[in-house]
Protein backbone atom coordinates (compact mmCIF):
# COMPACT_ATOMS: atom_id res chain seq x y z
CA UNK A 1 0.00 0.00 0.00
CA UNK A 2 1.14 3.39 -1.03
CA UNK A 3 0.43 6.84 0.99
CA UNK A 4 2.07 10.35 0.71
CA UNK A 5 4.36 10.23 3.86
CA UNK A 6 5.34 13.82 3.29
CA UNK A 7 6.23 16.12 0.73
CA UNK A 8 9.75 18.25 0.40
CA UNK A 9 10.25 21.63 0.00
CA UNK A 10 14.05 23.29 -0.36
CA UNK A 11 14.53 26.51 1.58
CA UNK A 12 17.96 28.43 1.44
CA UNK A 13 17.66 29.40 5.33
CA UNK A 14 15.52 27.03 7.75
CA UNK A 15 14.81 29.44 10.15
CA UNK A 16 13.66 32.20 7.85
CA UNK A 17 11.35 29.51 6.01
CA UNK A 18 9.83 28.39 9.21
CA UNK A 19 9.47 31.80 10.05
CA UNK A 20 7.04 32.37 6.73
CA UNK A 21 5.30 29.18 6.66
CA UNK A 22 4.42 30.16 10.46
CA UNK A 23 2.97 33.81 9.54
CA UNK A 24 1.74 33.11 6.21
CA UNK A 25 0.18 29.85 6.33
CA UNK A 26 -0.05 29.07 10.50
CA UNK A 27 1.88 26.16 10.28
CA UNK A 28 4.68 25.58 12.89
CA UNK A 29 7.41 23.85 12.38
CA UNK A 30 10.01 21.96 14.66
CA UNK A 31 13.81 21.18 14.51
CA UNK A 32 14.93 17.90 12.70
CA UNK A 33 17.91 17.19 12.94
CA UNK A 34 20.65 16.46 10.53
CA UNK A 35 21.54 14.23 7.58
CA UNK A 36 24.98 13.04 8.34
CA UNK A 37 26.98 12.54 4.76
CA UNK A 38 24.90 14.90 2.83
CA UNK A 39 25.63 18.32 4.27
CA UNK A 40 21.90 19.09 4.63
CA UNK A 41 19.61 19.55 7.69
CA UNK A 42 15.91 20.11 7.94
CA UNK A 43 12.53 21.30 10.18
CA UNK A 44 9.13 19.69 9.99
CA UNK A 45 5.36 20.76 10.18
CA UNK A 46 4.03 17.62 10.95
CA UNK A 47 0.59 17.11 9.87
CA UNK A 48 -0.75 13.58 11.86
CA UNK A 49 0.16 11.13 9.12
CA UNK A 50 2.21 13.44 6.89
CA UNK A 51 3.96 16.34 6.69
CA UNK A 52 6.27 18.66 4.89
CA UNK A 53 9.74 18.64 5.03
CA UNK A 54 11.98 21.85 4.56
CA UNK A 55 15.12 20.83 3.91
CA UNK A 56 18.61 23.28 3.38
CA UNK A 57 22.55 22.86 2.55
CA UNK A 58 24.06 23.81 6.81
CA UNK A 59 26.98 22.27 5.89
CA UNK A 60 28.79 23.51 2.83
CA UNK A 61 32.11 21.47 2.87
CA UNK A 62 29.60 18.51 3.64
CA UNK A 63 27.73 18.53 0.60
CA UNK A 64 29.87 19.36 -2.14
CA UNK A 65 31.10 15.42 -1.43
CA UNK A 66 27.74 13.83 -2.43
CA UNK A 67 25.70 14.46 -5.38
CA UNK A 68 22.60 15.04 -3.34
CA UNK A 69 24.71 17.62 -1.49
CA UNK A 70 25.29 19.34 -4.67
CA UNK A 71 21.76 18.95 -6.16
CA UNK A 72 20.84 20.80 -2.47
CA UNK A 73 23.42 23.47 -2.99
CA UNK A 74 22.45 24.55 -6.80
CA UNK A 75 18.88 24.24 -6.04
CA UNK A 76 18.62 26.54 -3.24
CA UNK A 77 20.46 29.26 -4.79
CA UNK A 78 17.73 29.63 -7.02
CA UNK A 79 15.56 30.23 -3.95
CA UNK A 80 12.65 28.35 -2.15
CA UNK A 81 10.58 25.87 -4.16
CA UNK A 82 9.03 22.44 -3.85
CA UNK A 83 11.66 19.63 -4.54
CA UNK A 84 10.06 15.84 -3.90
CA UNK A 85 7.10 13.53 -3.23
CA UNK A 86 7.99 10.82 -0.42
CA UNK A 87 5.74 7.90 -0.99
CA UNK A 88 5.30 5.69 2.48
CA UNK A 89 5.43 2.20 1.08
CA UNK A 90 4.20 -0.97 3.02
CA UNK A 91 6.82 -2.81 0.94
CA UNK A 92 9.31 -1.28 -0.64
CA UNK A 93 11.01 -4.63 -1.27
CA UNK A 94 8.28 -5.40 -4.54
CA UNK A 95 8.25 -1.40 -5.45
CA UNK A 96 12.03 -1.60 -5.69
CA UNK A 97 11.99 -4.46 -7.11
CA UNK A 98 8.73 -3.47 -10.10
CA UNK A 99 10.65 -0.34 -11.08
CA UNK A 100 14.69 -1.19 -11.07
CA UNK A 101 15.17 0.87 -8.13
CA UNK A 102 18.25 0.68 -5.51
CA UNK A 103 17.34 0.63 -1.55
CA UNK A 104 19.58 3.36 0.73
CA UNK A 105 19.10 3.22 4.17
CA UNK A 106 19.13 6.90 5.45
CA UNK A 107 19.43 8.12 9.10
CA UNK A 108 18.56 11.72 10.69
CA UNK A 109 20.36 12.66 14.63
CA UNK A 110 17.59 14.55 16.00
CA UNK A 111 18.55 17.55 18.37
CA UNK A 112 18.18 14.87 21.14
CA UNK A 113 20.55 12.51 20.01
CA UNK A 114 18.13 10.20 19.25
CA UNK A 115 18.92 8.88 15.37
CA UNK A 116 16.01 7.83 13.09
CA UNK A 117 16.77 5.44 10.47
CA UNK A 118 14.70 4.57 7.07
CA UNK A 119 15.08 2.51 4.17
CA UNK A 120 14.51 4.72 0.47
CA UNK A 121 14.77 3.91 -3.09
CA UNK A 122 14.17 5.99 -6.16
CA UNK A 123 15.67 9.53 -4.00
CA UNK A 124 18.99 9.62 -6.03
CA UNK A 125 18.25 6.80 -8.85
CA UNK A 126 18.91 7.74 -12.49
CA UNK A 127 15.45 5.72 -13.24
CA UNK A 128 13.29 8.38 -11.43
CA UNK A 129 12.48 11.28 -13.15
CA UNK A 130 12.82 14.12 -10.41
CA UNK A 131 8.97 15.11 -10.39
CA UNK A 132 8.22 11.51 -9.45
CA UNK A 133 7.55 10.54 -6.45
CA UNK A 134 10.14 8.04 -4.12
CA UNK A 135 9.05 6.02 -1.25
CA UNK A 136 10.39 5.29 2.22
CA UNK A 137 9.93 2.75 4.78
CA UNK A 138 10.53 3.82 8.12
CA UNK A 139 12.57 1.91 10.96
CA UNK A 140 11.21 3.78 13.72
CA UNK A 141 8.29 2.99 16.49
CA UNK A 142 5.02 4.44 15.17
CA UNK A 143 5.45 7.58 17.79
CA UNK A 144 8.40 8.70 16.49
CA UNK A 145 7.20 9.12 12.88
CA UNK A 146 8.08 12.84 11.69
CA UNK A 147 3.80 13.28 10.95
CA UNK A 148 3.37 12.47 14.56
CA UNK A 149 5.65 15.20 16.14
CA UNK A 150 3.83 17.73 18.63
CA UNK A 151 3.63 21.11 16.77
CA UNK A 152 1.46 23.89 17.76
CA UNK A 153 -0.02 25.20 14.25
CA UNK A 154 -2.42 28.58 14.44
CA UNK A 155 -5.01 26.57 12.05
CA UNK A 156 -6.46 22.88 12.76
CA UNK A 157 -4.10 21.15 9.79
CA UNK A 158 -4.99 17.90 9.83
CA UNK A 159 -2.57 16.39 7.27
CA UNK A 160 -1.66 16.68 3.00
CA UNK A 161 -4.90 16.38 1.08
CA UNK A 162 -3.60 16.53 -2.11
CA UNK A 163 -0.69 16.95 -4.81
CA UNK A 164 -0.57 18.88 -7.65
CA UNK A 165 1.92 18.22 -10.15
CA UNK A 166 2.78 18.78 -14.04
CA UNK A 167 4.16 15.41 -15.94
CA UNK A 168 3.00 12.49 -17.57
CA UNK A 169 -0.32 11.17 -16.45
CA UNK A 170 0.65 7.85 -17.97
CA UNK A 171 3.96 7.60 -16.25
CA UNK A 172 2.54 8.39 -13.41
CA UNK A 173 0.34 5.73 -13.08
CA UNK A 174 2.91 3.07 -14.10
CA UNK A 175 5.28 4.58 -11.97
CA UNK A 176 2.98 3.95 -9.15
CA UNK A 177 2.05 0.31 -10.11
CA UNK A 178 -1.83 1.88 -10.06
CA UNK A 179 -2.32 3.03 -6.90
CA UNK A 180 -4.54 5.95 -6.68
CA UNK A 181 -3.43 8.54 -4.56
CA UNK A 182 -4.46 12.13 -4.23
CA UNK A 183 -2.53 14.17 -7.18
CA UNK A 184 -3.49 16.75 -9.72
CA UNK A 185 -1.93 16.39 -12.44
CA UNK A 186 -1.26 19.05 -14.56
CA UNK A 187 -0.41 20.48 -18.31
CA UNK A 188 3.38 22.33 -18.40
CA UNK A 189 7.02 21.72 -17.03
CA UNK A 190 7.18 18.69 -14.83
CA UNK A 191 7.61 19.44 -11.72
CA UNK A 192 5.39 19.81 -7.96
CA UNK A 193 2.96 23.02 -8.26
CA UNK A 194 1.47 23.08 -5.21
CA UNK A 195 0.38 21.08 -2.15
CA UNK A 196 -2.66 21.30 -0.10
CA UNK A 197 -3.12 20.78 3.50
CA UNK A 198 -6.42 20.25 4.69
CA UNK A 199 -7.98 22.36 7.98
CA UNK A 200 -11.22 21.64 9.47
CA UNK A 201 -13.45 22.85 7.12
CA UNK A 202 -11.04 24.27 4.41
CA UNK A 203 -7.68 23.69 2.73
CA UNK A 204 -4.28 25.45 2.38
CA UNK A 205 -2.88 25.93 -0.53
CA UNK A 206 1.08 26.41 -0.54
CA UNK A 207 2.88 26.99 -4.48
Amino acid sequence: MLRIDHVVREVPDLDHAAARFLDRYGLASLPGGRHPGWGTGNRLIPLGNDYVELISVVDVAEAEKTEFGRTMLARVAEGEQWYAICLADDDIDATAARLGLEIAAGSRVLPDGVVVRWRSAGLEDAKREPWLPFFIEWDVPPELHPGRAPATHRVPATGIAWVELAGNPETLTDWLGGADLPFRVVKGKPGIRSVGIATEGSELVVE
